[in-house]
């Protein structure tokens, strides 16, 4: 069985690492880490114009990794995506390169979750700039989102909030003992 795939989008300091994983263990199963997270933390450095289109096939190749695991049954939550990436050089660079823009057209999820800009901004050492530009990533997401047409919902409030509002939308665990976690 193949699971469905749940985008959560958002920019930074809006909560999706911890709703990724929060969700993968109330449906026990597994979820897929920021890549970008990683790629900061060995690099030491905020990524360049020239990196966008590995990281996103990073994030996508560890993603179809977890997919075809067979601790995943019902749902993958996926801690963005390369949509994101696309977005992000957008906003930093005015511009997606064609490899990128690729990938940002096979956004081929189940759900598209954004988690809302409306919990506190926190900053994150080199991975996390300002209000300013959380809302500025947060408008252009939706601009693209609205103009590639791909359906959407917005997560508001605190993480219980949210966790309410994506099992009112997918529905509830369905009990079953699974092992849950983020092997990477």
């Amino acid at each position: 069985m193949t699971p469905k795939r749940i985008a959560l989008l958002g920019a930074e300091s809006t909560g999706k690492s911890t709703l990724a994983q929060a969700l993968a263990a109330r449906y026990g199963t597994l979820w897929v880490a920021e890549y970008l997270r990683e790629f900061v933390e060995v690099n030491a450095r905020v990524p360049r114009e020239d990196d966008q289109v590995g990281i996103a096939r990073t994030q996508r190749a560890r993603e179809q990794v977890l997919a075809d695991d067979a601790r995943v049954r019902d749902f993958l939550f996926v801690d963005t995506t390369p949509l994101m990436t696309a977005v992000y050089s957008r906003v930093y660079w005015g511009r997606v390169p064609a490899d990128l823009l690729a990938l940002e057209a096979a956004h081929d999820y189940a759900w598209t979750l954004v988690a809302a800009p409306d919990l506190p901004w926190v900053p994150d050492g080199l991975q996390r700039e300002s209000e300013e530009v959380r809302q500025r990533v947060h408008a252009q997401l939706l601009d693209v989102l609205d103009a590639r047409g791909i359906p959407f919902t917005l997560l508001t409030g605190e993480l219980e909030a949210r966790l309410r509002q994506v099992e009112e939308l997918i529905g509830p665990p369905t009990g079953r003992s699974r092992e849950s976690g983020n092997p990477y």
